[in-house]
């Protein structure tokens, strides 16, 4: 840790000497910021793949985010369905992002990796603005599944994915005033916008489910998605070198924090999940009704019925017949049962 350099506002030189993040390549000098230690490579086919345990996280985090986006556009009748899964979107999309830059597919010395970093780093943004939003929806501001609601998300993330993508290939390229030696825009986007985000959707989840929901049992899930989250980044930024070197170079703290991202979204899905319910009635797919008759009606009660409403008995005849002089059905033998269980009774 001794060749870490101290921390420093709107600097990426003590988190790229920790953590091998897309970017580090791109800002702090001429060839970027090299971690002192990082998670060894792998070659497959005369191709070096680096990062290999932390691919394997983002395969899984693709499948399990294709999963629940499944589950999310199978209830059809929740509340905030087409706009919570907008997030999970973005969120496979930046997965797919950043399996491409830190396994070396896209080399950090190719022409186009600064332009894929840029992308990146605007999905980021926009994946953290379009969680933000969704914490709106429960608040009912605007009515969920409407295009108001919808093409308000859609367009205020596209310009986020834009803005920063932009501000990102400025710095990586030295377009206008921005320089890669000092990142400070691209810092202040990265921590300071996207953690504000973060916070602010956290505070609107608990006071949704604290003034709105007679449930407490969701407030579970936003802290399990807190510890998951804070502690991923705790690791990656505090102890990747201390884990990169007792594992021998095996893992670092971005395998760790990949994990932590991961089961952080996975407990965005479960808090959605809990505090939403679908509508049975117009939900499709729905059992039909079965009815079952649970004890038959008395001698009485039926005699009843029949003195009462001649037409009634009539119907009942009609359906099934008289058998006369059959055990079965005769004047003094017991009440035949009818297709639901009923009895039928002659005269």
């Amino acid at each position: 840790m001794s060749n870490v350099p101290d921390f420093a506002f709107g600097s990426f030189d003590r988190i790229c000497s920790t953590v091998a993040l897309t970017l580090c390549p791109l800002v702090g000098g001429v060839d970027g910021i090299e971690p002192v230690c990082y998670s060894r490579n792998v070659r497959i086919a005369d191709t070096l793949l680096f990062q290999p345990s932390t691919v394997v996280i983002h395969l899984i985090s693709l499948i399990m985010t294709a999963i629940m986006i499944y589950h999310i556009r199978s209830k059809y009748t929740a509340v905030g369905r087409k706009e919570i899964i907008m997030f999970f979107y973005l969120f496979m999309l930046v997965t797919i992002m950043e399996l491409l830059l830190i396994s070396g597919i896209i080399p950090t010395s190719s022409n186009v990796y600064p332009y894929f970093t840029g992308v990146h780093m605007g999905l980021v943004s926009a994946t953290y603005w379009c969680l933000l939003l969704n914490g709106f929806i429960g608040f009912q501001f605007a009515e969920d599944g409407t295009p108001l609601s919808l093409w308000s998300i859609r367009i205020s993330s596209f310009i986020v994915f834009a803005a920063v993508t932009f501000l990102s290939i400025a710095t990586f390229r030295g377009i206008l005033s921005f320089d890669p030696l000092k990142p400070v825009a691209l810092w202040v986007v990265f921590f300071i916008f996207n953690g504000s985000a973060l916070l602010i959707y956290i505070i609107l989840q608990i006071v949704l489910v604290v003034n709105t929901l007679e449930d407490r049992w969701p407030l579970g899930d936003i802290v399990f998605g807190v510890i998951f989250f804070a502690t991923g980044q705790v690791v990656l930024y505090v102890f990747s070198v201390a884990i990169c070197n007792t594992a021998k170079h095996y893992i670092d703290g971005l395998f760790v924090g990949t994990i932590s991202t991961l089961l952080s979204v996975m407990m965005v899905y479960k808090y959605w999940d809990s505090i939403t319910k679908e509508d049975l009635e117009f939900s499709v797919g729905s059992k039909l009704n079965v009815w079952e008759v649970k004890e038959l009606l008395s001698e009485d009660d039926v005699t009843g019925i029949g003195a009462g409403s001649g037409l009634y008995v009539q119907q009942q005849q009609h359906q099934h017949g008289h058998q006369r002089g059959s055990g079965s059905f005769g004047y003094g033998g017991s009440p035949a049962m009818g297709p639901y269980g009923q009895a039928n009774y002659y005269e």
